[in-house]
């Protein structure tokens, strides 16, 4: 049984997810939240989500971490803020020792909905119904646990290669 720390990484909030692989494709909801950043300065932002993650990696015990890339859209400054907030919970994860891979968002839906071009209600939606999730679940939370589900399809996928069944 393998625990996985999600990351949907920003500079005002992160979301956070924890699954536990429970063998055959199944899967079991641990935890899910958002670290909420207060600080004006960007550089104390960064120090908090870097404290944040550090917390939930120490109450939670993930063994791997998966994280959002980032993505390039019309703001380029957001771009760079973003990268940075990725910056800071990578390198909480590393500090604690936990493998850390990165997906693109399009790989999250595919993996999630079986759409690439999905929108954020439709991965929130099937996020509920494949970790069983009952009420409510924050969007940055679902976007979180969406990354640690595509992060164990393709760990699963990778290892079925590796012994030559697919």
């Amino acid at each position: 049984m393998t625990r996985i720390l999600g990351i949907d990484p920003g500079s005002r909030i992160t979301g956070y997810g924890v699954i536990e692989e429970t063998g055959r494709g199944r899967h079991k909801y641990i935890a899910s939240g958002s670290i909420r950043v207060k600080a004006d300065s960007f550089p104390e932002r960064l120090k908090q989500i870097f404290d944040g993650v550090t917390e939930v990696i120490a109450l939670y015990q993930p063994e791997e971490m998966a994280i959002e890339q980032v993505f390039m859209h019309k703001n380029a400054d957001s771009a760079l803020k973003l990268g940075q907030a990725r910056g800071a919970a990578i390198c909480a994860s590393m500090v604690a020792g936990l493998a850390v891979s990165e997906y693109a968002a399009r790989q999250v839906k595919q993996a999630v909905v079986g759409k690439g071009g999905a929108d954020k209600s439709q991965v929130q939606h099937m996020v509920k119904i494949l970790l069983s999730i009952q009420g409510e679940l924050q969007i940055d939370a679902s976007d979180a646990l969406g990354i640690c589900l595509c992060h164990s399809h393709y760990q699963q996928t990778e290892q079925r290669l590796m012994q030559g069944r697919v």
